[in-house]
């Protein structure tokens, strides 16, 4: 009878597979993505002058928390934030602590539209859970051309006049200096 043995490469092999289906597939895997995103996380950049494009359509409706309509057409003139994000996206879960702290300071100058594509239960949990109060909304029609993402998350910024001055798909950090200048600069002009 032969005995079966396993070689160090191949013990070591099952330990990194076993790693990975932790990191990949756990609980424990989503919170080690979220501080490795956060961690890797950088400012936003701008959308250069010449590739900018003015949504002119402010016609889009979402629901609040409570189920009444919120339209964008109320922020036309204002600078916005408008964030794409789900619970169970660990990137949107990463770059949520810089939105809040600058919800937190600049919320009551500049617009913030966070649009969650998840279910309403989980997003209220969640926001509790972390002691997030922010102006969250959900999808109930198509949002104008410009603002169509179906990559989460997807933040974008735009000036007073409906240029889009920011389009940063994937986790960032928005509580950069950068941005925090680019906001106070939009808020001025």
């Amino acid at each position: 009878m032969k005995k079966w043995s396993l070689k160090r490469s191949q013990i070591r092999d099952v330990l990194w597979i076993l790693i990975i289906g932790i990191i990949v597939f756990t609980p424990v895997g989503f919170q080690f993505r979220v501080h490795l995103t956060r961690w890797l996380s950088l400012s936003p950049q701008t959308v250069s002058i010449d590739e900018r494009t003015v949504l002119d359509d402010f016609n889009w409706q979402v629901k609040d928390r409570n189920g009444a309509t919120f339209s964008l057409e109320s922020v036309a003139g204002k600078v916005v934030v408008i964030n794409y994000w789900a619970t169970w996206c660990a990137p949107c879960v990463a770059e949520m602590p810089s939105l809040n702290t600058l919800y937190q300071d600049f919320g009551d100058k500049v617009a913030f539209v966070f649009v969650a594509r998840d279910e309403k239960e989980k997003v209220l949990a969640f926001l509790s859970e972390q002691e997030y109060d922010l102006p969250v909304y959900f999808e109930y029609g198509k949002p104008p051309a410009p603002l169509q993402s179906a990559s989460l998350p997807t933040t974008y910024i735009l000036s007073r006049d409906g240029e889009i001055v920011v389009e940063e798909v994937g986790s960032a950090n928005w509580n950069s200096s950068g941005i925090r200048q680019l906001l106070s600069e939009l808020l001025q002009g």
